[in-house]
């Protein structure tokens, strides 16, 4: 009975604090929508992925694969993801007599993904056409990147995000996405019931990627309206420096280290297919976009904890600071563990389910995949607190080394092992990138002075 009247006490103290905590339940709730939506329109896609897949085959969608990768990959390494420092400093300006301010800093931010988008369309082009043969790529393969490349002139997404996160109008984002993966299988379908090729293919996908484009950044601009922040273009940029001490800063060390974090992830698939070809490729390809369905869950909810502990901090909320990041970082972990058990045990059928028999060789390296996102999703929230904090410059040195050790790891094990090569870089950085961060948010949390620097030693993360 002892034993059962603690676990009723234990019971009665989580659901009390459950009801006292609004802000959970506000959170939670907010990454509820986004997951739900971001799952929807990812398993829109995935049954795109499948139904392109079985009507390419491995060679030909391994082709796709790569090409869908490049672009992917030039849009991370030159977009500025202005959403960062617009939400760090945006997080203070909440009045109507902030707008001027908050008019200069989304311009600051629109301008920086204008000019962004298009460097990133000339390079993507350019290299293609000078380095395509350093990817393995023949003439056909070259002109079917170039023609792809159209969509990273409508990347414009740094303000719509921040804008939308800002505002809390999570169910915007979550399920505007819908919309273009919807179209997406839509046509795909249509597309394989007419026998179309890889062309055709490459054009739906290249298609919808852009409409979903167009619709997140229409809906960005309707939020501001509905706020009454109109004539962001007109709004002067002179002093903005000195209005957000650390802007240009904050901004290019943010934009580093997304950059070299999007190397890992986005030029993996280049790799596997320069030292390992396109049939091992489009292998590796598969398994990463199912285990992007749990990677996902870190990212969203890293759009809903960035915002909230960014203005806490500016709050200087500590307490309320560190129990937002404790609550969501053992969410995390939790989730990761979850996903990677699921799939420890049902990894070939799934595949088998979806991209079909001749891709169920793919089911080690999926294994391998949630291993290397659950390391990943453990580290979302710190990453989130440690911006909100102006630490990017340390997390951008945990970068740089991780990244350093993604690399050398994936040029070693891939021309030996092949694609698992890649995956078990991808380890290597998420442990380093975990531990590193863990390490650094205990420290910075230590040194607050006062009763905050006691508090986060008697409970530390």
């Amino acid at each position: 009975m002892s034993g059962r009247r603690r676990l009723s006490t234990r019971f009665s103290a989580l659901s009390a604090a459950w009801h006292g905590d609004n802000a959970l339940r506000r959170r939670l709730a907010h990454i509820g929508h986004l997951l739900a939506g971001n799952y929807l329109a990812a398993l829109l896609s995935l049954l795109a992925v499948t139904i392109t897949a079985r009507s390419l085959g491995s060679f030909n969608y391994g082709m796709l694969a790569l090409t869908i990768t490049y672009t992917r990959a030039i849009e991370r390494f030159i977009s500025f993801q202005s959403w960062q420092p617009v939400i760090k400093y945006g997080a203070s300006l909440a009045g109507r007599e902030d707008h001027p301010a908050l008019r200069a800093l989304l311009k600051f931010g629109l301008l920086l993904d204008i000019g962004a988008c298009m460097t990133a369309w000339f390079v993507g082009i350019m290299l293609a056409l000078l380095a395509g043969t350093l990817f393995g790529w023949d003439e056909r393969t070259i002109h079917l990147v170039v023609v792809y490349c159209t969509v990273l002139l409508f990347n414009i997404n740094g303000l719509p995000t921040a804008t939308l996160r800002l505002a809390g109008r999570f169910r915007l984002v979550a399920y505007g996405q819908v919309l273009s993966a919807t179209a997406r299988i839509l046509l795909c379908t249509l597309a394989a019931l007419m026998g179309g090729d890889l062309i055709l293919f490459a054009l739906i996908w290249m298609a919808t990627q852009i409409l979903g484009a167009l619709i997140f950044l229409f809906t960005g601009f309707r939020e501001l309206r509905r706020q009454g922040v109109r004539r962001i273009l007109r709004a002067p940029l002179r002093g903005i420096t000195l209005r957000f001490p650390g802007l240009w800063s904050f901004a290019w060390s943010a934009n580093l280290s997304l950059t070299l974090r999007a190397s890992i992830y986005q030029l993996d698939v280049l790799l596997v297919g320069a030292l390992a070809g396109p049939a091992s490729a489009g292998l590796y390809h598969i398994a990463k976009q199912i285990g992007r369905l749990a990677q996902q869950a870190g990212v969203q909810v890293q759009a809903v904890v960035y915002p909230d502990v960014a203005r806490l901090w500016a709050r200087q909320a500590i307490a309320e600071f560190r129990r937002a990041i404790f609550q969501t970082e053992a969410m995390l972990a939790s989730f990761g563990l979850f996903s990677f058990l699921l799939v420890f045990f049902w990894a070939e059928p799934l595949l088998r389910w979806t991209a079909g028999p001749e891709f169920v060789a793919a089911a080690p390296l999926l294994t391998i995949q949630l291993g290397a996102v659950m390391l990943a999703l453990s580290g979302s929230a710190v990453n989130s607190a440690l911006l909100a904090m102006g630490r990017q410059k340390q997390i951008l040195s945990v970068v740089i080394v991780a990244t350093l050790a993604f690399h050398s790891t994936a040029l070693l094990l891939i021309p030996r092992i092949g694609p698992m090569g890649a995956n078990i870089a991808h380890v290597v950085f998420g442990t380093i990138w975990l531990s590193c961060l863990s390490i650094m948010l205990r420290r910075a949390l230590r040194e607050l002075p006062g009763e905050a620097s006691a508090a986060a030693a008697a409970n530390p993360l």
